[in-house]
């Protein structure tokens, strides 16, 4: 069967583990098989070239924090519109989070359900996380060799009742289990005491809402998670850090050999307490979007390489339960559910603030490609441009400037706090193993495990 798609992309800005460079990339059986000389790659056909010109050619993103909430919640998002999503903002793998699905991904069973219900509608390729809540510390060992790529708790309420989160005992027994398994935790870290002394005032306003979540319940808990990581010997990692002050408690942990990374997220890195209106919701996400200060004090960390990774915690919901005016609802921030839908979004997000702070490319691709595909264990095929890798390319004109319509997104529901905003930087095209991703026609996208081995690569 002839070859339907490219098998050279050339581009006069490759992004590359070494750096940005003119290149032409050559893909034989859906992987990297070759990195040249821009130009020197002979094509026996035209339609077997892409030829970007000065649009540059990025590794496919990875996102290893994305509530796609099929079963049981497809009304909020969904294998279909999400992985879509994902592919038209450049993504070529998600790892699904265990909430916010009925049943929560907590038992091989409910694994099963998540497969078969995500079997065949995936335009990237698509893993899991288990769950870790009160009583399941059997299932994690089963779950572990089924090919998740690690577990997620909650400290403090999760937001539904069929994810509980752990108390200080379940949370040893847990971290223990997964030291003698070899599996990651990753752990949303607030402290429900400290949530419960914060001042809780319902209503449109966001400072108070803000107030309602302080930086001592991220401090509290991330305090209480290393103290629990330092007697297991557990390898955890902190999901979506809001707070700049949690940074001095993971550097100084690391120092005395505790296992622990941490992440951030685009809407911490481009959103401001300042610039949130009173009333708008879909501003909501806990922990909270913070001020101004904050956001630089986390840039200046993701600078200095203390992040392991910038991925989206996409967590859509209907626009009723978001209690968005223009919807009918009251703006009460206390009352409406808290997450951020921005899949579709993260790249030209981050890299509209990183170009105004005087990053490059390179250090975006750092950021949500190589250091996702590190932490998850997949840097054996995703991840970067380089030989033997999975040929999951993105073409993204940097230049480009446009602003978000959120009717025009492929998430389920039009909610984004990315509306009307102006951003840079399009994703003009997205290859999937050297196949042009085409979300008009039919997904190609794949369950993936796990490496049993990092260095190995395991297709489901």
């Amino acid at each position: 069967m002839p070859v339907s798609w490219p098998v050279v992309i050339r581009s006069r800005r490759v992004v590359l583990p070494e750096g940005e460079r003119p290149a032409d990339v050559l893909v034989r059986d859906g992987r990297i098989a070759r990195i040249a000389g821009h130009g020197t790659l002979p094509v026996d056909r035209p339609e077997q070239l892409a030829d970007l010109g000065a649009t540059a050619l990025l590794p496919g993103l990875v996102d290893t924090h994305v509530h796609v909430n099929e079963p049981g919640r497809t009304e909020w998002e969904g294998f279909a519109t999400a992985t879509r999503a994902a592919a038209a903002g450049g993504v070529t793998t998600i790892v699904d989070m265990p909430l916010n699905s009925i049943p929560p991904t907590v038992t091989v069973e409910a694994l099963q359900l998540k497969r078969k219900a995500a079997e065949g509608r995936s335009w990237v390729d698509l893993g899991f996380w288990g769950g870790a809540i009160p009583g399941n510390a059997a299932d994690l060992e089963p779950l572990h060799r089924e090919g998740v790529f690690g577990f997620k708790s909650f400290l403090a309420p999760s937001g539904v009742d069929e994810f509980p989160h752990v108390e200080a005992a379940d949370l040893r027994a847990a971290l223990a289990e997964q030291a003698r398994i070899g599996a990651l935790a990753i752990i949303h870290a607030e402290d429900p005491a400290v949530l419960a002394a914060a001042p809780q005032q319902p209503g449109a306003r966001y400072r108070d809402f803000l107030a309602s979540r302080p930086d001592g319940a991220e401090t509290a808990a991330v305090s209480r998670l290393l103290e629990a990581a330092r007697r297991t010997g557990a390898r955890v990692h902190v999901l979506h850090v809001s707070s700049a002050a949690v940074l001095p408690l993971l550097r100084r942990a690391r120092e005395e050999g505790v296992r622990v990374s941490a992440e951030t997220c685009p809407h911490y890195l481009t959103l401001a307490a300042e610039q949130v209106p009173d009333g708008d919701t879909a501003f909501k996400c806990c922990p909270p979007i913070r001020d101004e200060a904050n956001r630089d004090a986390l840039w200046q960390a993701l600078a200095d390489g203390e992040f392991a990774a910038v991925v989206s915690d996409h967590s859509p919901s209907t626009p009723d339960l978001k209690l968005l005016p223009e919807y009918g609802g009251s703006g009460d921030f206390a009352a409406a559910w808290g997450g951020i839908a921005s899949l579709q979004l993260g790249l030209p997000a981050v890299w509209t603030e990183a170009r105004r702070r005087g990053h490059a490319l390179a250090d975006v691709v750092r950021w949500m490609s190589a250091g996702p595909a590190e932490l998850a264990g997949l840097s054996a095929s995703k991840g970067a441009i380089a030989v033997g890798r999975d040929a999951d390319l993105v073409a993204f004109d940097p230049e480009a400037e446009f602003a978000v319509q959120a009717h025009a997104l492929h998430h389920r529901n039009p909610v984004t706090p990315y509306a009307g905003r102006q951003l840079s930087g399009a994703v003009r095209a997205t290859w999937l193993r050297g196949r042009a991703v085409d979300t008009g026609a039919e997904p190609f996208g794949r369950l993936i495990v796990r490496p049993a081995n990092p260095r190995d690569r395991q297709d489901f």
